[in-house]
This record gives structure tokens, sequence and C-alpha cells, in this order.
């Protein structure tokens, strides 16, 4: 009999970096038992090649709306080959760790569904599938912190030989903590790279931005690298919420000063923020970095681990201070548990070293949760609390939080704007528990830009989880709060087309707390609903808003839903699609609830069946839900 490797296998399917990070520290856990790990993105991985394995730990994320993130879509293609049979994977070992968040309908739902298939192919389960909640106070590592207890017992009685130096042995943390898994090289460089991030060269803003990005330790693998364009305000932050309102709701509008990208509507606008120049400047020097030094940045070949991705780290330096600026969120994100662990190895002073040791310990978890997460408290801050730590670059450039783009749905038509981007923003303030104030980076930022300026704004364009209706498909579409966005496009699109063909029928439900104070583009959609527009009567089509706080009983976007039950019914008949955006919270679960209770009402039929017949509508691709928390 042929004998399996001795490697554990991780695999880990990331649409944000999460469920990396949960692999990288699987993988740490493994090498201080002496273990042999290979780590691989499923998008790198041949699953053809899983019966040769002896076990694999699988951590994945649930995205949107129970969808895989991009990085899984083929291999779990692959997985659902009707072929492989239920002996596929006997003898092969396997453990799923699963990353989502309860607020969302689907909770976890692509770690349930692989766990599922894995066995149905004949695959054993470790230990029971772990999942980890966002919703948690301390996060995903509430789950995480004893299901890698319960896996390292379990792979121990089971899989011996996985740990050569038996089940007791750990490898000091200190023999570990020396090796970062990048590697930064400096280069002598005589002003190659000198000119300003505000060249007018597209080509050269471009390659800067590539070439940093595509050498980031956290750059997630199904993400491009370069920028598909560059956008410039045209239009300063409309207000769309009155000035004493809690919510700073703001309309902008953009033009392509590269060239001009296709886009349709529905689409999603990814922008890269810009970080604080002096915040940058103050982490650099808080590090005690050159920031006009030259470095290129490359993976390091670690002893027990093999790293399985195809990373393109082009070979030409890029100047220290926009490599920062650049990947590195010094500004707004809060470094991870690992960053205070290995800051400990660091700290010279004792109580920071014992502090520090705590929080990254399994009973630190709740504080390090409340000083960190709950303050948002950024990796320049956390720096300033612990004065003694002087970590390598390298450290740093591995566990600072990667500067991540900002997704928003595209708000126009290119029928009506063919060569602008609308955009609705919410420009996001907080207070912390502790009286901080804290701002959204890219959304602050984005309110503070002054069309007169010419700042160029690195933009990627993707397909979101609303696809274009044909002018001829009836649509029923809610959209509560900054959910309307994509759907002022939507209307935007059906008026031009409504000038040369005939459309079909559109419903929309709106949603917000006042009339007077966050009814989002009132005029817009009120214009749209009279004189034979596309939300008219006289065209088959309403437009209906919920204000939820101007009465003593709440009334939401489903009550007047409820109102319209016979109209949503009749266009259902006719083959409407259904589609909803919004807050993740409650509002998709309340209306899928109310689209089942007008179904049964108005057909007759029992409930069970509403929901069956909704269910038919998901498969036939004519119920789309675009949600974020």
């Amino acid at each position: 009999m042929e004998m399996k490797t001795k490697t554990l296998l991780i695999l880990y399917a990331t649409q944000t970096g999460n469920a990396l990070d949960v692999a990288e520290r699987i993988a740490r856990e493994a090498e201080r038992r002496a273990c042999t790990v290979v780590i691989s993105s499923t998008d790198d991985y041949d699953a053809n090649s899983l019966p040769a394995e002896d076990t694999v730990i699988f951590v994945v994320s649930t995205t949107g709306q129970g969808d895989t993130p991009d990085s899984m879509k083929v291999f779990w293609r692959f997985l659902l080959q009707r072929n492989l049979g239920s002996h596929w994977l006997e003898g092969i070992h396997y453990a799923v760790f699963g990353l989502g968040d309860s607020g969302y309908q689907k909770y976890n739902f692509v770690a349930k569904k692989l766990d599922k298939r894995l066995s149905d192919l004949g695959a054993t389960a470790v230990v029971e599938r772990g999942l980890g909640d966002d919703q948690h106070p301390s996060g995903y590592e509430a789950a995480l912190d004893p299901w890698l207890s319960s896996l390292w017992s379990r792979l121990n009685e089971i899989k011996p030989h996985f740990f050569p130096k038996g089940p007791d042995f750990l490898v000091p943390n200190e023999e570990l903590i020396g090796l970062p898994k990048v590697q930064v090289t400096y280069h002598n460089v005589n002003d190659m790279d000198s000119r300003l991030s505000t060249a007018t060269d597209f080509k050269y803003l471009q390659m800067q931005i590539g070439r940093a990005r595509s050498m980031s330790s956290g750059k997630v693998p199904h993400e491009k690298s370069k920028p598909d364009a560059f956008l410039k305000m045209v239009v300063k932050n409309f207000p769309l919420t009155r000035a004493s309102h809690e919510k700073d709701v703001c309309h902008f509008e953009f033009e392509f000063v590269s060239q001009v990208i296709k886009y349709e509507i529905g689409d999603v606008l990814e922008v890269l923020p810009s970080q604080s120049p002096a915040a940058v400047d103050s982490f650099i020097q808080r590090c005690n970095l050159d920031p006009e030094s030259f470095i290129t940045v490359h993976p390091r070949e670690m002893e027990n681990r093999h790293i399985d991705n195809n990373v393109n780290t082009l070979d030409v330096p890029i100047k220290l201070r926009t490599f920062v600026e650049l990947t590195m969120d010094v500004t707004s994100a809060s470094p991870r548990r690992y960053f205070f662990e290995v800051m400990s190895f660091f700290a010279t002073a004792e109580h920071e070293k014992e502090r520090l040791q705590y929080f990254a310990s399994p009973e630190g978890r709740d504080d390090l949760y409340q000083y960190n997460q709950k303050e948002r408290r950024t990796v320049l801050e956390v720096l300033e609390d612990f004065p003694s730590v002087q970590m390598p670059f390298e450290w740093f450039v591995q566990l600072v939080p990667p500067l991540k783009n900002r997704a928003f749905s595209i708000s126009s038509s290119p029928l009506a704007h063919p060569t602008q981007v609308h955009l609705t923003v919410d420009v996001v303030s907080w207070t912390t528990p502790f009286k901080r104030k804290r701002q959204g980076l890219c959304s602050t930022w984005l309110a503070s830009l002054d069309p007169e300026q010419s700042i160029y704004i690195p933009v990627w364009f993707h397909k979101g989880l609303l696809p274009p209706p044909p002018p001829s498909l009836p649509l029923i579409v809610i959209g509560p709060g900054t959910g309307c966005a994509p759907f002022r496009g939507f209307v935007e699109e059906r008026a031009v087309q409504s000038q040369s063909s005939t459309i079909a029928p559109t419903l929309l439900f709106f949603g917000c707390r006042n009339e007077n104070n966050d009814f989002l583009y009132r005029d817009f959609w009120l214009s749209h609903s009279e004189n034979d527009g596309v939300l008219s009567e006289a065209k088959g089509g309403g437009f209906y808003a919920a204000f939820s706080r101007d009465q003593p009983q709440k009334v939401y976007v489903q009550h007047k839903m409820q109102e319209q039950s016979e109209r949503i019914w009749n266009l259902l008949c006719e083959g409407a699609a259904i589609y909803v955006a919004g807050s993740s919270t409650k509002m998709p679960s309340d209306v899928m609830v109310a689209f089942e209770e007008i179904i049964s009402k108005e057909s007759g039929a029992p409930r069970e069946s509403a929901v069956r017949w909704l269910r038919s509508l998901e498969k036939a691709g004519k119920y789309h839900v675009e949600a974020w928390s």
C-alpha cells in the first residue's frame, strides 16, 4: 500500500484576508508541534490531487448571501461533479473551519456545504466543523481557540506520524518568532522613483500601485494589483441627509481621467483610499525607518513550511514610504492577536512584555478585544502604547493589516452618464466606548476631496450580486437606506431605455427613518414616479417609501410591501425578478418573510409552498440580494 505524505495540507479560501490569517495561525501552531505543513489558496491547488493527501484542513469564508469566495469557485465546481462518487475521498481525513457573520441569513453556508460534500465523497472528519462568527464579542477567535485545541488533541490520537517528536512536544515560541514570512531587500538606487504620486503619467501611477501591491504580504490572490482606471471628482459631496441627522450620506460624481471602463448597472466600484501623510510619516519615524530607501519584498522560504502560491513579486525596487502608504494600513485598521504576540518578543520593558503576552494568550482574549477591536486602535496607537517595542521592518510588513480597497455599489447608469461613475457614500464616524472619535478611512477621505485639486483616485470595477436586468423583465426592488444606491442606476438606465423601447414595470420600495432627514434622492424618485416615469403607475410601476420613525408605530419596507401585496403578486405572476440591497442585519430575512406571506395570502397556498416558490425563484436567478454589515 502506497505511503501517504506526512505533510499536513492547509487549504484556505478568502475574500478579504481573514481565512488566510486563520490558515497562517494553524500553520504556526502545527510548526510548533514539529509538523510539516503546506499552505495554499484553493485557487492555487489542483482539486484532482485531494485523494493523494493524508489530512486536509480547510479554512473557508462565506461572502455575500452564502456565496463561496472568488478564489474557491473553480475548486467548488470541481467537487460538485457527479462522477466523483461516494468513495473518491475514502481514507482521507479533513477538518473544516468557517468564517461568517451570523447577521446574514446564510451564516457560514460555505463551511457547512463543504463539510457535507467532503463527507458525501467518503472523507472522514477529524473534528466537528468550527464556525467563527464576526458578531461574537471576540470575533472568530472565540470559536477558533477551542476548535484548534480539539484538532491537535484528536490528530495526536489518530495521526501520530504528523508529530514525530511526540504529543507533548512544543517548539518554544522564541525559536519560531525570528522568522518573518517575508524578506525585505534594500537597494542602492539613485532617484529612480523620485516623481510624486500625483504625477499625471497614469501608466507610472498604475505601475507604482501595481508594484507595491503585488509585493505586499497581505495580497489576496484573486485581487488585481494594478487599478483598472483613475477617476477625478467632479461633484463634491452633495449631502443627501440633513446636517442635524446622525448619518451623513453624500452623493459623489466622478469622471474617468484615464481610459473609460465599460461598466454595467449593479456593478461594484472598489476604491483604494489615501492615508494621512502625517500618520504615515509618524509610523515610519516610530519604526526608525528611512522613508527614502528603496526596497523589494519577497516571500521567505521556511523550514517545515511550503507556501504554495504564485505571488508575482517584481524585481523593481520601490520607495519604502510609497510601499507603506499604498499597502500597510497604519491609520485605520486594528492589528490581529498575533501582532501582540510578536511584539512581546521585542518589548524590552518588562511590564510591556507581560501585558503583551497576556493579550496574546487565550485568557487575555476578551481584554484584548476591549482594548483593540472595540476601540478600533490603529497600529500607530498600539505602538505608542508600547514604546519599548522595536521590531524589524519585515515583521511590520507581515503583520500590519493590508490597506484594503473599499467597495461601493455604483449608483449611476453608463447609458445616462457614459464618462462618469456616481457613488452614494455613508461618511462614517462614531465614538468608541472610551469616547475616542473615529472616522471611516475611505468615506472621510472622499468627503475631504476638492474637485479643484484634481486628485486621481485609483479604482477597480467588479461584478456585484445584482446582475443588470433586461428592459423587458418586470422588477420588484427593495432598497432601504443606502441600499437604494444601485437602484438609482437601474431607474436611470430604464429611463434612457424607455425613450426608444417599451420597458417592463418597476416597483421600488425605499425606507429610512424620517421623511425630512434621510429621504435619500427624494426628488429623483418622485420625478420618476410622475409623468409617465419609470416608477409611475402609468407605466405599471410604483414608488413606496417607509419612514420608520415618523409615527409612534415603526413602519419598515416590509410593511409597505404588505400594503401592495396584490400588485407584487401580479408582477410575480408576470415573471418579475426580485432585487434586494441594504443592511445585512435583519432586513433581508424580514423582506423574505414578507414575500412568503404575500405569496401565501394571494395564491391561497400554504406557507411551505410559498417558501418553495421563492427557493425556485432563487435557483432560476430571479431573487438577488446584496447586503453589507
